[in-house]
């Protein structure tokens, strides 16, 4: 009879603690997100694109950008939803739906040229305004400039005229 016993208790605590254990471990990956290095720059897929005060649709929408490519750093993430903060310091969460990762840039400051070469005494290829958004191509050294393509123009930008890019990231 004692046998019995046991293994009947073996059997309701295995009954008890998998399916805990199987919703804990599925909770747990999906409040993980996708594992990739945070923050990282991305930028913005739509034109349009709801920034919310929490993750999910359930939280009120605090700002709308309306600016395709706009360059965003995420700083968080939750199941499908990325915590990003923008050049000028506003944070909140995005679906991960509205964001992708393409590379591109926010001239901040003034007037920027972009040049021939990676050097400030190379001809200028063309002048970029400021809040002008552009495409990362390459910042592959720590020599302080990045190539770029703005508006069909490949050139190169140093990387304190921009936002888009982590002090010392290399992009190939």
């Amino acid at each position: 009879m004692t046998t019995i016993r046991f293994y009947f208790l073996i059997c309701l605590v295995l009954f008890i603690a998998l399916p805990l254990n199987f919703y804990e471990s599925n909770t747990l990956a999906a409040s993980k997100g996708t594992g990739l290095p945070l923050p990282r720059f991305v930028s913005l897929r739509a034109g349009e694109v709801n920034l919310r005060t929490g993750p999910g649709v359930q939280y009120p929408v605090d700002w709308v950008y309306l600016r395709l490519n706009l360059p965003v750093q995420i700083i968080a993430e939750y199941d499908t939803w990325r915590k990003i903060r923008d050049w000028q310091g506003t944070q909140g969460w995005v679906h991960q739906s509205m964001v992708s990762g393409t590379r591109t840039f926010i001239v901040t400051g003034k007037n920027r040229t972009i040049r021939r070469r990676s050097d400030s005494k190379s001809p200028p290829v063309a002048t970029i305004e400021p809040s002008a958004i552009g495409t990362l191509i390459s910042c592959s050294d720590l020599s302080g400039w990045c190539k770029v393509r703005a508006n069909a123009k490949k050139g190169w930008l140093r990387r304190v005229e921009f936002w888009g890019v982590l002090k010392k990231e290399i992009i190939e």
